[in-house]
């Protein structure tokens, strides 16, 4: 990715960079995002769901941001350590080249892992190079005020209730609430900032060139370290592998939760109001990961997560959405209400800014067959589930045997009213079908008449009202017409033969409706209101599922080409936020979990297609 100073202030109409100018380092507690022009604008401590410390990307003038670049005309190329989150973002000046090195420290310490260190290191590779940094911290989404003071060479930002310390090896000029440095390094020289969570047990402590230069190595070999169990050797390795790393960020080591994207009310759609808080445990988005994970080989994600969901899912507490929520905090809390930050003007101006979501009180049966199947493979893949796991899964299948029939909120989470759902009803069948496997497999004590019973009465449901005679598909909603890319997942999930006359009919329909240049809509909004004003985009994992479902149908050249066609829509980094506009522009929270284990698991799949 190369840009000048000039084009970077177009794109950004003089306050905001677009979402897909940004790359993302992490601490598997929580991330930051770096721009392209070497500005960190999104920043939440000590953890994915805490109120923004940076938030300039939702905000240009309240959010907060660390500005961190030339401090002459440049251009800019942003790139990956190799196999690492250690981001690099490289100035090219006409008096020499510069990079600044960001990154988290992964530290397992009880005490070093509460300071939540953010290390930014800037070098003088070529020439000599003036710079600039400025460190506008804006606590509680900007709504806070804070006070800054030197205690030496440390600048001290207090909120009360958060403390920072900023470090560094140039000096501090306190310009009101923010701390300044302007410096030059000569070729060979380099400085070093320092962002710290100070309090308790966390002192503040300098970081000079040496502890930043070890701290950078360590940080290159935990990535290199966790990445080198990755099976996956085939055609498209490197995007494989990024989409891995940036799975791995979305974790949250202490408890084990994967959170659907890092950041909250990035929009859908230029000026429009789909702007959601993404900063949670989604059952689904964290189950398909976890599939995602094990075919990579990476086992221990698989087992962090499937300790949350037995610490937090208690099958006998049965509340009126069912014994699963949809969604949880990171911690596993189950209250996340939702409120509307009015102060702030969001992503070049869309507007509301939402933190909580109320989607979690939603019910959505599809929820059910996500984390039972991905149960059923780590059982297969990882290792056995133990009796109280097993326990469990029993009470929700029995659950599922009682409920599946019931209209729901549906995986898109309308607000609209509930419908009877197609893909719903599709994944209630795999709850029970893979318990059932599961219980064969391991001679487990089941209900097995009753759920082969009910089993069957869903899978002929699906066919006698969830097909459409006038369409030729399988459709969105039972005894409707209107077409939907959730079904994708019904050869996927083996519910129907990938090349079953009804099924290819599907295909066909879908490709005729849904599909735009390889890029799937969800749905015909028209013919199927959610009750939420505006346009969005293509749904990028939609995209990579009809990658998937053309390589069971045996259309491996088809799906080749539309697979090679949605890498070109990743950004300079290999991240993808949820949706793709019309002009090919990232929508939406970033990066979005759901689209890269969909890349995965696509590439994994058409690279034994194409054997």
């Amino acid at each position: 990715m190369t840009q000048t100073t000039s084009d970077q202030d177009a794109l950004k109409g003089g306050r905001y960079l677009p979402i897909a100018e940004h790359g993302l380092i992490g601490d598997l507690r929580s991330v930051a995002l770096v721009g392209t022009d070497g500005t960190i604008d999104w920043y939440c401590c000590p953890c994915f769901d805490a109120p923004s410390v940076f938030g300039s990307i939702l905000d240009a003038e309240r959010g907060g941001c660390f500005e961190l670049a030339a401090a002459i005309p440049a251009r800019t190329k942003q790139f990956y350590f190799p196999d690492t989150n250690v981001l690099l973002t490289r100035f090219f000046t006409e008096d020499g080249v510069g990079e600044v090195q960001d990154f988290m420290p992964v530290d397992s310490g009880s005490v070093e892992a509460k300071r939540h260190r953010l290390i930014r290191r800037v070098l003088c590779v070529r020439g000599s190079i003036p710079f600039r940094a400025r460190v506008a911290p804006r606590f509680d989404y900007g709504a806070l005020p804070h006070t800054l003071r030197m205690v030496g060479d440390v600048a001290v930002f207090d909120s009360g209730g958060l403390s920072l310390a900023l470090t560094a090896t140039v000096p501090l000029e306190v310009d009101g609430p923010d701390a300044r440095a302007d410096f030059k390094l000569a070729e060979g020289e380099a400085a070093v900032f320092a962002l710290d969570q100070v309090g308790g047990e966390v002192a503040p402590r300098s970081c000079a060139c040496a502890e930043a230069e070890r701290q950078f190595t360590a940080t290159v070999a935990y990535w290199r370290n966790w990445l080198s169990a990755s099976r996956y050797r085939g055609r498209w390795r490197e995007m494989v592998h990024r989409s891995a790393l940036t799975l791995k960020l979305l974790t949250y080591a202490p408890t084990g939760a994967i959170v659907a994207a890092p950041t909250t009310s990035l929009p859908e759609q230029l000026g429009g109001e789909r702007n959601w808080d993404y900063r949670y445990v989604w059952v689904r988005d964290a189950a398909f990961c976890v599939y995602a994970l094990l075919r990579l080989g990476f086992t221990g994600e698989a087992q962090a997560f499937m300790e949350f969901v037995t610490r937090h899912v208690s099958p006998g507490e049965v509340k009126p959405a069912g014994p699963l929520q949809i969604m949880y905090g990171i911690d596993g809390r189950t209250e996340l209400p939702e409120r509307e930050l009015a102060e702030l003007e969001g992503h070049q101006g869309s507007a509301p800014v939402r933190v909580g979501n109320d989607a979690a009180e939603q019910l959505q049966l599809d929820i059910y067959g996500a984390l039972i199947d991905s149960i059923y493979l780590y059982d297969k893949w990882a290792q056995p589930v133990s009796s109280d796991q097993w326990d469990n899964v029993c009470a929700l299948v029995d659950w599922v045997c009682e409920h599946w029939d019931q209209p729901d909120e549906g995986i898109w989470e309308t607000r609209g009213g509930r419908k009877n759902f197609l893909y719903s009803r599709l994944m209630c069948w795999v709850a029970i079908e893979r318990a059932i496997r599961m219980a064969h497999r391991r001679g487990l004590p089941a209900d097995l008449p009753r759920w082969r019973e009910c089993r069957d009465t869903i899978y002929r449901r699906i066919h006698s009202r969830g097909w459409s005679q006038a369409r030729q598909a399988f459709v969105q909603e039972e005894d409707g017409d209107v077409l939907d890319a959730a079904v994708l997942m019904m050869p996927l999930t083996k519910f129907v033969a990938p090349t079953d006359p009804k099924w290819l009919a599907t295909l066909d329909a879908l490709t005729q409706d849904l599909v735009s240049d390889s890029l799937v809509y969800r749905y015909d909004r028209v013919a199927s209101p959610d009750g939420m004003r505006g346009d969005e985009g293509t749904f990028s994992i939609c995209s990579f599922w009809y990658v998937e479902a053309m390589v069971h149908a045996g259309r491996v050249d088809e799906a080749r080409l539309a697979f090679e066609k949605m890498l070109t829509y990743a950004n300079h980094l290999g991240l993808y936020a949820e949706e793709i506009s019309h002009t090919g522009e990232q929508q939406g929270n970033f990066p979005q979990a759901f689209t890269h284990l969909a890349l995965i698991s696509a590439a994994f799949n058409l690279d034994r297609a194409l054997g």
